[in-house]
C-alpha cells in the first residue's frame, strides 16, 4: 500500500507581519503554522516584520503546532510588526536573502498594508540578483542559489481601513468597526442626557471605510470623507442636517470625521474645527472624542478569526503550490469567498484614489471603493437628508412585519425601513405580533419619530411570532389588508414568514387581497434562508457565540478539562461550524454530518491519547439538533466515562443568549442594505401596477431578489435550510488548524 507524500514535504515557508498591527493577524498566523504543518511543511516566523529578516540570527525561528496555541483570541501580533527602514534599501535586501536562505526558506507570506506588499514585489523581482551578489561576495554557494532560484509569496491584507481595491474586507477592519460602533452607542447615550453633539474622529488617512460605515451603522448626522471633499459651504449645509435632526425628535447629535477628510482645496477638515463651527452655528454644547489606536486594540470580532482562518489556510495552498511563471497574489475577500488579486494590479489600483481625489474626480474615486461602497454614501445620504419625513396622504401605504425566531437587527431594519419609506414618499405600517396580528388588525402607522432608538435595541418591538397562518385564516387577512388599504407587504424574518409569504402568493387567486406585492427580508441567527448567504442577525449571534467560548476556555485553563459547546442553528450548523473556527475549538458534530459511533469512538481514542501527551483543554461543539439520540448531555458524559479521569468534563447549551443583544455593525449594515433594496422592489411594482413577490438576500456580496414561484424549490422542506450551503466549504479549513489534522 503505497502512502501519499505530503504536499509540503521537505518545503519551508516563512511568514511575517509588516506595517501597523490589525486585528486578526495572530488568527491568520495560527492557520499559516498549522496548516503547513498539517501539510508536511515547515514554517518560520520572520520577528518585527521584514526588519527580523533583515537582522536574522533569533529574528527567523521555527514555529510548531502548539507555539501557536492560546493567541486565536488576541489583538495585535505574537510575531511582532515593524516598518523597517532597512529593508527599503537594496543592502538590506540581500542581507534578507541570505538570511532566509541560511534556513532554506523561499516561500513567503506577508500580512500587511499596500506599502508591506509593495515591498514583497520589489524583493521577489530582485531574487534572482541578489543570489548572484551573494554568490559573488562568498555569501552564499553557487547550490544553494540554484536550489533556490525564485521567490514564491502570498500576500494578506492586514489594515483596519479596509483600503485595498479588489477587495471586500481586509483584516482587522471588521473589528476596528465594532470598536467604533461600540463607542458610538456609548456617546448616544450621554449625548442624548444633554442634548449634546458629539464629533468622534476615525481612522482613515485616504479611505473613508471605517468613517462611513460606522456612521450608518451608529445612526449619525453627518460624515466626513476623504474620498468625497463636501462642497464649499458644507459648514451650513451640516448643521442643516443637525438641525433637521433635532426637529424630528433626536436628543443627541453625531458627526463621524475621517482622520483623512479634507475640503475641495486640500485644507484638512479637523475635529476640533468642526467642533468649533457647530458651537458658532448652533450655538450649543459640542465635544471631541478622537479614538485613535482603541481601535486597532482587543480581541478580534468573530468575522476577523473565521475570515483570518480561511485567509491563512489557503494562502499556505497558494505558495505551496506556487510557480515561478505566476505573479504572486493579495488574497482576500470577495462574497464571502477567497479572492486573489495579483499584488502589483491591487495596489496600483489602492494608491490611485489619493491621486484621483487630489484631481478632483471624486466620482471615480468612490467607484473605486466599489459598488456597495457607493451604495452606502447614498443610503446615508437619504437617511440623513430624507426628501420628506411626513408621508403624503395620497401614498402608498407599506406594511412592515415579523415572523419566525427573534433576531438580532429586526428592530434596526424596521427602522431603516420606515425612515427609507417615508422619505421614499410612502406611508409605512407597522403590523404587531406577526401574521395573528395582521389576521387580527393589529396594524398601526409609524411615523419618523416611532422608530427613533430602534436601530442600536435588540428585540423587536413589533413584536415577533413563529405561527404561519393556515388556509382558512386568509378570509380574516384579506379583510385586515382591504380595511388598513396596505398596498404591499414587508416581511423580515426567518423560515416561518417566508413559508407564511409564500402561502399568501399562493393563494392570491382566492384571496385577491393578498395578491399584493411581497417582499421576504432575511432575519435568522440560524442562517437557514433561501436566497440569501447571510441574514439579519447571524453576525451578532455568533458574536456572543464566540465571546462565550472565550470565557469558557478561560475557565478551564487552569484544569484539564474538555467541553462541549452546543449551539442554535436548528438543522444547520452554520453557527457552529463558524463558531468553532472563531473559538478554536477540536471538533465540530454537525446534522449535516451526522455523528456516528465510529467516528465518535475515533475521536474518544485520539483524545485520550492528547491529554495523556500533556493537553490542558479540549473544546467540542454541537449544532442542537446534529443527532436526536447523540445529544450534548450523551456526548460530555461519553466523554467523562472514557476519559478514565484523564480529565473532566463539563458541556455549555448557549441557548437564547445567541438570540439577544445590541446588533453588531455587519447586522446593521446588512438590514439597511437589505430594506432599501427590498423598498425598490415594492416602489417598482407599485408604479407599474403589478404584484410579483420576492424574496431577496446577499449573494457573494450582492443584493439578490428572486422570485417568490422558485423559493420551495431552492430549500430542504424536511430540514429547512437551503440545498446548497456555501460555508460547508470550510469544514477542510477547520480540520486543517484543529489538532484532527495532528
Amino acid at each position: 500500500m503505497t502512502i501519499d507524500t505530503p504536499p509540503g514535504t521537505g518545503k519551508r515557508i516563512g511568514i511575517l507581519t509588516s506595517g501597523g498591527d490589525a486585528q486578526g493577524m495572530n488568527a491568520a498566523v495560527r492557520a499559516v503554522v498549522r496548516t503547513a504543518v498539517s501539510l508536511g511543511a515547515q514554517v518560520f516566523a520572520i520577528y518585527e516584520g521584514y526588519q527580523g529578516m533583515v537582522d536574522g540570527g533569533t529574528g527567523i525561528r521555527e514555529l510548531a503546532w502548539e507555539d501557536v496555541g492560546s493567541i486565536l483570541h488576541k489583538g495585535g501580533t505574537m510575531i511582532g510588526t515593524f516598518r523597517s527602514k532597512d529593508f527599503r534599501e537594496r543592502d538590506g535586501r540581500r542581507r534578507a536573502a541570505r538570511n532566509l536562505l541560511e534556513h532554506e526558506i523561499d516561500r513567503l507570506i506577508v500580512i500587511g498594508g499596500d506599502g508591506s506588499l509593495s515591498g514583497l514585489d520589489q524583493f521577489r523581482a530582485e531574487w534572482p540578483d541578489l543570489l548572484d551578489e551573494l554568490v559573488a561576495s562568498g555569501d552564499l554557494s553557487r547550490e544553494v542559489a540554484d536550489a533556490h532560484p525564485c521567490l514564491l509569496f502570498a500576500g494578506l491584507v492586514g489594515s483596519i481601513d479596509n483600503d485595498l481595491v479588489g477587495t471586500d474586507m481586509t483584516i482587522g477592519a471588521d473589528t476596528a468597526l465594532h470598536r467604533i460602533v461600540d463607542a458610538i452607542d456609548d456617546l448616544a447615550s450621554t449625548a442624548a442626557s444633554h442634548q449634546r453633539s458629539f464629533v468622534v474622529e476615525v481612522m482613515g488617512r485616504h479611505c473613508g471605510y471605517l468613517a462611513l460605515m460606522s456612521a450608518i451603522a451608529g445612526g449619525c448626522d453627518y460624515v466626513l470623507l476623504p474620498e468625497q471633499p463636501p462642497a464649499p459651504g458644507w459648514e451650513e449645509h451640516m448643521c442643516a442636517a443637525l438641525r433637521r435632526g433635532r426637529a424630528a425628535g433626536r436628543r443627541d447629535s453625531l458627526v463621524v470625521v475621517a482622520e483623512g477628510a479634507c475640503d475641495r482645496d486640500g485644507n484638512p477638515i479637523t475635529s476640533a474645527y468642526v467642533r468649533q463651527v457647530i458651537e458658532d452655528q448652533l450655538h450649543e454644547d459640542a465635544r471631541v472624542t478622537i479614538l485613535g489606536h482603541v481601535q486597532r486594540g482587543g480581541a478580534p470580532s468573530a468575522y476577523d478569526r473565521w475570515a483570518s482562518t480561511w485567509l491563512g489556510y489557503e494562502a499556505v495552498l497558494e505558495v505551496l503550490g506556487a510557480t515561478a511563471d505566476v505573479p504572486g497574489p493579495v488574497l482576500g475577500f470577495r462574497g464571502n469567498r477567497v479572492h486573489r488579486v495579483p499584488l502589483v494590479e491591487a495596489v496600483a489600483a489602492t494608491r490611485k484614489v489619493p491621486e484621483l481625489i487630489a484631481s478632483g474626480d471624486y466620482d471615480a474615486a468612490m467607484a473605486q471603493r466599489g459598488g456597495s461602497f457607493v451604495e452606502a454614501y447614498g443610503i446615508l445620504q437619504e437617511l440623513v437628508e430624507p426628501s420628506r419625513i411626513d408621508a403624503p396622504e395620497t401614498s402608498r401605504r407599506i406594511a412592515v412585519i415579523h415572523a419566525g425566531g427573534l433576531a438580532p437587527g429586526m428592530n434596526a431594519a424596521a427602522r431603516d425601513a420606515v425612515r427609507l419609506g417615508i422619505s421614499r414618499g410612502h406611508t409605512m405600517l407597522g403590523i404587531h405580533d406577526g401574521f395573528p396580528g395582521l389576521r387580527d388588525g393589529h396594524v398601526v402607522e409609524l411615523v419618523w419619530e416611532d422608530v427613533e432608538g430602534w436601530l442600536t435595541d435588540g428585540g423587536a418591538d413589533l413584536g415577533v411570532r413563529r405561527t404561519v397562518p393556515t388556509v382558512e385564516e386568509l378570509y380574516r387577512i384579506s379583510r385586515t389588508i382591504e380595511d388598513n388599504h396596505i398596498d404591499a407587504l414587508l416581511m423580515i424574518g426567518g423560515w416561518n414568514g417566508y413559508q407564511a409569504a409564500e402561502l399568501l402568493h399562493s393563494e392570491r387567486d382566492r384571496f385577491p387581497a393578498c395578491g399584493l406585492p411581497i417582499v421576504c427580508v432575511p432575519a435568522s441567527i440560524d442562517n437557514n434562508l433561501p436566497g440569501s448567504e447571510l441574514a439579519i442577525g447571524t453576525d451578532t449571534a455568533l458574536n456572543v457565540i464566540t465571546e462565550a467560548i472565550d470565557r469558557i476556555k478561560m475557565s478551564g485553563s487552569a484544569a484539564k478539562r474538555a467541553f462541549v459547546v452546543e449551539t442554535m442553528g436548528r438543522y444547520c450548523g452554520y453557527l457552529t461550524l463558524m463558531g468553532a473556527l472563531a473559538g478554536g475549538a477540536e471538533r465540530v458534530y454537525l446534522h449535516e454530518e451526522g455523528i456516528s459511533l465510529d467516528a465518535l469512538s475515533q475521536d474518544l481514542t485520539w483524545l485520550r491519547n492528547s491529554f495523556a501527551s500533556g493537553r490542558k483543554l479540549f473544546l467540542a461543539m454541537r449544532n442542537e439538533l446534529a443527532n436526536p439520540l447523540y445529544t450534548t448531555d450523551f456526548l460530555a458524559r461519553l466523554l467523562e466515562q472514557e476519559g478514565q479521569g484523564l480529565y473532566d468534563v463539563r458541556q455549555n447549551v448557549l441557548g437564547h443568549v445567541q438570540q439577544g443583544g445590541c446588533p453588531t455593525p455587519f447586522d446593521r449594515l446588512l438590514a439597511v442594505r437589505l430594506v432599501s433594496r427590498a423598498l425598490d422592489l415594492i416602489s417598482g411594482q407599485l408604479g407599474a401596477g403589478t404584484s410579483e413577490s420576492f424574496y431577496l438576500g446577499l449573494v457573494q456580496s450582492k443584493v439578490t431578489a428572486f422570485p417568490m414561484d422558485q423559493m420551495m424549490a431552492e430549500m430542504d422542506l424536511r430540514y429547512r435550510r437551503p440545498k446548497e450551503q456555501w460555508w460547508l466549504a470550510l469544514r477542510p479549513v477547520l480540520k486543517a488548524v484543529s489538532d484532527a489534522a495532528v
